[in-house]
């Protein structure tokens, strides 16, 4: 039988800026249940969060971490999670199996970029809330700001439940106005004496309290019935309501910490344990098919897979949370994406980098398991004769690219290995293999995510590796009409080669007429799979050219677009016409009449007032207003057209086209001027025209290293 029971479980996950206190706050909760002994710090490295060689290095959280710790009679589950952009995913995975969020903010720095874009989320899975604003011994901790920053930009909904009496380096006393209580801690913190809540707070204490009431009885026709009867309600009934009202998303509460010192993390556990739902609480879990999953322990089996970890030595640790039913050692499962049926040979719980063995694990609880050989992250696995699938986790979008290649040559299989295995660890990693760019390339969320990469690589695989900056997709087009003809012939002993094309080119726009003067045929239109169209008229008259021979120019034209004459580039958007030529009746054939007419095809480009084409980029930055000057000097500096800003709660969201060729090394500048405070987001938006001096640099760049086809 499991240790704990579905109703006695409850999942958090910790979220927040980076620097707000994540990892050192899992460290307090599991001190205060007895699980370590000593309470770890980032300086000295010996957290049980951050137990990764890398993290330890940088001083900050890079993957989320699952721990727990028991409670009065619960279990919680903790993910602690990265605060920066750059691993967002961890975040979003973390967050698709809580059944709590805690999100931390800085009582010195406020509301920070990164916690409004975990807010989004947030509000995507509506996952129950509690703000903890911590690090109220800062000096320069602001409470009433804080609070009002936390209001301005998630709303009234936030319900202050604790206040401290004091800020700063005297901060020891906090005082909850849903217990009416003040908790007085010593120096070193840990477990509090709880007090009357002094005289001089008393109107403070009551008019927060009363706010509190009134909020909770808003959300519960019963409670306001209750409310308006007594004119209070009171502990046991507040809980109820403040329940009610997380799982509805209709109110977030806050709390307040020293996570360093350890105060008000025994509280904070408290609340989640009495007033945080457990997962079959929540509401049922819709699988893809529209059908409700209810998380119940003695239902069917279902687990869903939001994390893999690879372990050297011993394999892939796949982290999953029990939706449904009883998992227990033994057991196969069938998995819902690919048919295979899984054995769970192993059952873990997980505190940091140390894994438990147990038998069971009940419906809301979390853990994992090893060596799942065909189960990947977002696969859903379940007992046999059911087919639920869980929806997926949605990742965000790369908004960064490099190419990579391994230092010493033959060596590629392995890379390509190891690029597979960090794919699979997270998946918004993005692995292309570019037949345009002859490229290998990494999308990324930044540039800290691809150094966490390189480094995996280069430590863990031992390969040594290169990142370079990735070639430039560009298009080449034409802006007028050209003719031109071209023969091919070819002499050489036996049957020769003899093909010759007159040919029309013209840029290519939706609704044209029909080519001026010629006598059409027979028209094709191809949707070209890198953009645009090539048009392909078939003008021949009298026999010129046998219609056998067509196909075979078209392949020469679209040969030669495929590899453009300025740049090597891909062609678009241009209507071919083939109007006369000459044929042999021994020595032509289908080779004669593609060189002839690619060879024809270029020269009409040449011709044509050919144009290159860059692609743009929609860039978004959301920044604090005071370094939006900055943002945008440093945007225009890369050929950016800044379209405007708008405003998006407390920040400032900048919004440029900016030419994908000026993006390298945008994330780590954007770091680097803003001190971490900005986030942006990037996506394609279009092809544009590149000046006449950029056009003219990049083609004597490619004249140099082309080389001419057929000669």
């Amino acid at each position: 039988m499991a240790e704990f029971d579905t109703s006695h479980v409850k999942s958090i996950v910790l979220l927040g800026h980076a620097g707000s206190g994540k990892t050192t706050l899992a460290e307090c909760m599991l001190y205060e249940a007895g699980l370590i002994t000593r309470r770890g710090t980032i300086a000295e490295k010996n957290t049980t969060g951050d137990y990764h060689e890398l993290e330890q290095e940088r001083g900050n959280s890079i993957f989320s971490k699952l721990m727990h710790s028991k409670w009065r009679g619960y279990k919680i589950n903790i993910i602690d999670t990265p605060g920066y952009d750059d691993f967002t995913g961890e975040v979003i995975s973390a967050l698709r199996v809580a059944d709590t969020g805690v999100m931390l903010i800085n009582a010195a720095m406020g509301v920070e970029v990164s916690t409004d874009i975990i807010w989004e989320y947030t509000e995507r899975f509506k996952t129950p809330m509690i703000f903890a604003i911590n690090k109220l011994d800062d000096d320069r901790a602001d409470f009433d700001k804080t609070v009002a920053e936390i209001k301005n930009h998630f709303g009234n909904k936030v319900l202050v439940v604790q206040y401290p009496r004091q800020q700063g380096s005297g901060f020891h006393e906090i005082i909850d106005v849903l217990r009416m209580t003040m908790y007085k801690f010593k120096d070193s913190g840990g477990k509090p004496e709880k007090m009357p809540i002094p005289d001089d707070e008393k109107a403070r204490a009551d008019e927060l309290h009363k706010e509190l009431i009134e909020g909770i009885a808003s959300n519960d026709e019963s409670l306001m019935e209750k409310y308006f009867d007594k004119g209070e309600l009171d502990e046991d009934e507040m809980k109820t309501g403040l329940k009610k009202a997380m799982i509805n998303h209709d109110l977030f509460p806050l709390f307040c910490l020293s996570a360093e010192r350890n105060m008000g993390s025994g509280r904070l556990m408290g609340f989640i344990d009495n007033v945080c739902p457990s997962a079959n609480e929540m509401p049922p879990q819709t699988t893809k098919s529209g059908n409700k999953l209810e998380c119940d322990a003695n239902g069917p089996a279902c687990i869903f897979i939001y994390k893999t970890v690879s372990e050297p030595h011993v394999g892939d640790l796949s982290y999953f949370k029990v939706f449904s039913g009883t998992i227990k050692s033994g057991m196969e499962l069938e998995n819902e994406s690919t048919g295979v049926v899984e054995k769970i040979n192993q059952l873990f719980l997980v505190e940091g980098n140390k894994r438990i063995p147990t038998n069971e694990l009940a419906a809301g609880d979390i853990g994992a398991t090893l060596k799942l050989r065909n189960t990947h992250v977002n696969n859903t696995l379940h007992i046999k004769g059911k087919n639920y699938e869980l929806n997926p986790i949605e990742f965000p979008a790369p908004n960064m690219t490099v190419a990579i290649e391994t230092v010493k040559k033959g060596e590629e299989e392995k890379l390509s290995l190891a690029l597979h295995q960090l794919k699979e660890e997270d998946p918004t990693i993005i692995i292309e293999h570019s037949q345009e760019l002859k490229q290998l390339l990494i999308h990324s969320q930044g540039d800290m995510h691809l150094a966490v990469a390189k480094w995996k690589i280069e430590h863990i695989h031992k390969l040594e590796v290169k990142f370079s900056k990735p070639r430039i997709p560009y298009r080449e087009t034409i802006r007028k009409m050209a003719e031109s003809s071209y023969r091919h012939k070819k002499q050489s002993g036996g049957a020769g080669q003899f093909g010759e094309v007159f040919m029309r080119i013209e840029p290519w726009y939706d609704g044209m007429p029909d080519p001026a003067g010629l006598n059409v045929r027979g028209r094709d239109t191809y949707d070209l799979d890198w953009g645009g169209k090539l048009v392909f008229y078939n003008c021949i008259v009298g026999g010129a050219i046998d219609a056998r021979f067509l196909p075979s120019i078209m392949k020469g034209v679209m040969e030669k677009m495929q590899n453009g004459p300025l740049t090597g580039s891909y062609v678009r958007d241009v209507r071919v016409s083939v109007y006369d030529g000459k044929m042999h009746p021994v020595d032509s054939n289908d080779i004669s009449f593609k060189i002839a007419g690619l060879q024809a095809f270029r020269q009409a480009f040449q011709l044509a007032d050919p144009q290159i084409l860059e692609p743009i980029y929609q860039v978004e930055v959301l920044c604090p207003d005071d370094i939006t000057g900055a943002v945008m000097g440093d945007l225009q500096t890369r050929r950016a057209i800044v379209e405007g800003i708008e405003a998006e709660g407390h920040f400032q969201k900048v919004i440029a086209k900016v030419p994908l060729s000026e993006m390298e090394g945008y994330s780590s500048s954007l770091r680097s001027i803003t001190q971490g405070r900005a986030k942006f987001k990037s996506a394609y938006f279009e092809y544009a025209p590149v000046s006449f001096d950029l056009q003219k640099k990049l083609a004597e760049e490619y004249g140099k290293t082309a080389k001419e086809e057929y000669v």
